[in-house]
């Protein structure tokens, strides 16, 4: 049955059907099939496709990722974003680039409630571009400060990208939400430093506010955003020391949510329906995706390809240094052309069998293959959250001018990519203590 040249026609097939626009979850499926019926023949590939989907959709730890969808989007309809950003703004504003490095924080702040790297760039785009302009901002800075940080939701525990990377390589979802903890933090601090160079190097590009708030204001403005520490400490705290499973903190995050959204009056009736319905539209799209790339890794196992693959690196001597380049240089040309998504399950198959034979830690390689993701979602021609924020700023900012301003965001994601691969510690430190 092995046949690796099947596989790599597989994957070849797979990415020429991705060009032709064909839904990424059809190509998955649709390569793995017929890569199947080409190995074992029709009776066997409808067992294994029967039994591979059922098992993957039956998992209990897939129902974390619609119940902290609906988390996020509860919140988000709940205005806890505003208060997030006035509060942020206050403690601030004394700062070069105090605004944009407001935005810094309370994307890593909403990223702890929100999971979706899209979602907290979209909403962050619409409560702090007008006020970036309005203050004196340069458009090319507001813009890609705001598709940049969005990315923290990628990362920052919860990640709906963290959750798919463990079911499908078959690691702790607890120790993936955690691991991104850290590298999710330095990413923050990597983007403030650069704010904070721009705004001395360039202040008109990055003017002070204006506003010198006292003590009792910031204080004041704490009070609105306390649902945060409160469910950062019962989710994460609680899968830390193993009282919760991510499904129980996915259900408690979500109940919570919505006690408070109907206490605080937060939302009306209509925000709660747009809340579920657009959860249940992220879910399905994801799950379509998951099931396409189960029946895509099911196949690539059964030709042999990761073997093959895995005995001619190891044949080759390569140094991990080029091996890592390898890797980042395809993860880059795939997030040119395919969302976040779609890029980690096309590539999971492949790249996970080769570092677990060559004796990497898979929780460390997680949260590499989610940082490269995440760098996709602000390369041209594609970056999706370049486009999420040119979808709500409309004609006001042209799309060139936002992937210009996310230039030096790009280069701050060098720097932490050579820190994240150089020392594995920081990614491995919080999951390393998981009880």
């Amino acid at each position: 049955m092995d046949d690796p040249i099947v596989g790599i026609l597989g994957f070849v097939g797979t990415i020429v059907l991705i060009a032709l626009r064909v839904p990424i979850s059809i190509a998955l499926g649709v390569s793995g099939m017929v890569g199947l019926y080409i190995l074992v023949g029709w009776p066997a590939t409808t067992g294994l496709v029967q039994t591979s989907v059922y098992g993957f959709a039956a998992s209990w730890s897939l129902s974390a990722i619609p119940l902290f969808l609906f988390m996020g989007a509860l919140l988000e309809k709940s205005n806890l974003i505003a208060k997030i950003f006035r509060a942020a703004r206050l403690w601030l504003s004394g700062l070069p680039g105090g605004l944009a490095m407001a935005v810094n924080v309370s994307s890593a702040a909403f990223a702890t409630v929100s999971g979706s790297s899209m979602a907290t760039a979209a909403a962050m785009g619409r409560m702090a571009i007008p006020e970036m302009l309005v203050a004196g901002y340069s458009k090319k800075l507001a813009a890609g400060c705001v598709a940049s940080a969005g990315t923290l939701g990628s990362l920052i525990p919860p990640s709906v990208l963290m959750i798919l990377y463990g079911l499908l390589a078959e690691v702790s979802i607890s120790k993936m939400l955690l691991a991104g903890l850290l590298p999710g933090l330095l990413t923050m601090i990597v983007y403030m430093l650069a704010i904070l160079i721009v705004a001395n190097v360039r202040p008109d590009s990055a003017p002070r506010i204006d506003i010198r708030p006292s003590l009792s204001e910031r204080l004041n403005s704490l009070k609105g955003v306390w649902p945060l520490p409160i469910l950062f400490v019962l989710l994460l705290g609680g899968m830390y020391f193993g009282f919760i499973t991510p499904t129980e903190a996915a259900a408690m995050g979500a109940l919570l949510s919505l006690v408070y959204g109907l206490a605080m009056r937060g939302f009306t009736l209509k925000g709660l329906v747009e809340a579920t319905v657009n959860t249940l539209n992220s879910t399905a799209q994801i799950f379509m995706i998951a099931i396409g790339a189960v029946i895509f890794t099911r196949f690539l196992a059964i030709s042999g390809l990761n073997p093959f693959l895995v005995e001619a690196i190891q044949g080759a001597s390569f140094h991990p240094v080029f091996l890592f380049m390898a890797v980042s240089i395809m993860f880059v040309i795939l997030g040119m052309f395919l969302d976040p998504i779609g890029v980690m399950l096309l590539s999971i198959p492949v790249v996970i069998p080769i570092f677990d034979e060559l004796g990497y830690n898979l929780i460390y390689i997680g949260v590499i293959i989610v940082k490269f993701v995440e760098i996709g979602l602000l390369t041209p021609p594609i970056g999706l959250n370049a486009f999420v924020v040119k979808s709500v700023v409309g004609d006001e900012i042209s799309l060139a001018d936002i992937f210009k301003g996310i230039g030096i965001f790009l280069v701050c994601e060098l720097i932490i990519m050579i820190l994240l691969i150089g020392i594995p510690e920081i990614s491995l430190f919080i999951p390393e203590r998981l009880s």
